[in-house]
């Protein structure tokens, strides 16, 4: 028994040579009946499963249980002139029809408590299974060619804590807050995460490592300090006028820790434009972690009524939105070699001096590198303002 068909190839020649169920057809032409099948429609359960156990009038636990699917939601359509030419393209990366549905298995068990008449406290842990996730794959030894392909091999777990706490307007304020704790781990972080591994060759591995999404702290809190209408107004009063009616301010604060990126042991150019550097992998994958990240954003409305005649009214709203209010300059990418946003260490580096001397002009060379380096994608967006008035009616 042969496990590696490459050996296969080396005693023909180089080449896969199977026995062909009917070897007339390749000295025939393409003949294409027998080639191909229809689709098989998949039939899919979705159960969800919801219970509530009151323990007294102020508390009581809750689980839940669901099955979610997803049709895939990419390269599942047959492309026929990949097959038609696919002796000529070797390593060719082709679509798969035969493609299931991705699956997320979900469970939650929780406990909620009312803490006074107008707040309220929820605990929960939280397991959810990724199933049948979509990877590009190598197809070895396959005949005519050896070929890439996508298939439902991936797969995944995300677990975790979750607690918040909601208190419901009381006088003019109204606030919720969260904290999740978070591990998130899989074989692969999106349908090309395994690219790189199939290009090389290699079997197709499934090892566990962190998601690119696994963010292991995540806190949010909602401020909102409104003024009410009507016999409920409580603000000041301006010849008669309540000038701050249905007036408020809404502040959104958000931090997070950061997620996981692959370190790279070597320097790199990262900023210059057709050069094709292989890195090389320092640690393990996704084994490091970007800084935390702070966000407040802040919003100030207020409502006013407007009378079109005695029987119609619409009601216009005018706000200032203010998005990272603090400017914070938060690190959402780094140069994997060196965990800067601003310097892939190219120009430092001792192995790199003798080629940024032989340019025709270093100091130009190093100037423009310097400037095209320092990526300002590499952060969130910086304060930004908006006015805007909505109309309702």
């Amino acid at each position: 028994q042969i496990s590696d068909p490459t050996l296969l190839a080396e005693a023909a020649g180089g080449k896969i040579s199977p026995y062909l169920k009917n070897s007339s057809d390749a000295i025939d032409g393409y003949k294409t009946d027998d080639a191909f099948t229809d689709y098989t429609p998949e039939t899919v359960f979705m159960p969800r499963i919801a219970f509530s156990f009151p323990i007294s009038d102020e508390a009581q636990f809750f689980a839940h249980y669901d099955v979610l699917t997803q049709r895939p939601p990419r390269s599942n359509r047959i492309e026929p002139l990949d097959y038609l030419y696919m002796e000529d393209n070797v390593g060719a990366l082709l679509n798969n029809p035969d493609l299931k549905p991705e699956k997320t298995i979900d469970y939650e068990l929780g406990f909620a408590k009312k803490l006074s008449l107008s707040s309220a406290l929820k605990l929960s842990l939280f397991y959810k299974e990724l199933r049948d996730m979509i990877q590009i794959t190598n197809v070895l030894g396959a005949y005519p060619a050896t070929y890439m392909m996508y298939q439902n091999i991936d797969f995944g777990t995300v677990k975790g804590f979750s607690t918040s706490y909601d208190l419901r307007r009381t006088g003019r304020v109204q606030m919720t807050t969260n904290y999740t704790l978070q591990f998130a781990d899989g074989t692969g972080s999106s349908a090309t995460s395994g690219e790189s591994l199939a290009n090389t060759g290699q079997p197709n591995f499934r090892t566990t490592t962190p998601l690119a999404y696994d963010q292991r702290h995540a806190l949010s809190a909602s401020v909102d300090y409104r003024y009410r209408n009507g016999d409920k107004y409580t603000g000041p009063v301006i010849w008669g006028k309540k000038i701050l009616a249905d007036a408020g301010v809404n502040v959104m604060m958000s931090a997070g820790s950061g997620t996981p990126y692959s370190r790279q042991s070597n320097i790199t150019q990262e900023a210059a434009s057709g050069i094709n550097d292989r890195s090389i992998l320092a640690g393990s994958i996704f084994g490091s972690r970007l800084p935390w990240q702070f966000r407040i954003n802040a919003k100030i409305n207020k409502n006013f009524e407007i009378k079109w005649t005695k029987k119609k009214t619409s009601f216009a709203n005018v706000y200032l939105q203010v998005q990272n209010l603090l400017d914070a300059r938060n690190i959402i990418s780094v140069y994997r070699a060196t965990g800067n946003p601003e310097d892939d260490g190219y120009l430092t580096a001792a192995e790199t001096q003798n080629d940024m001397m032989s340019r025709n002009s270093p100091e130009s060379f190093m100037y423009l590198y310097s400037l095209a380096v320092n990526n300002p994608s590499h952060y969130s967006l910086p304060r930004t303002f908006r006015m805007g008035l909505s109309l309702t009616f």
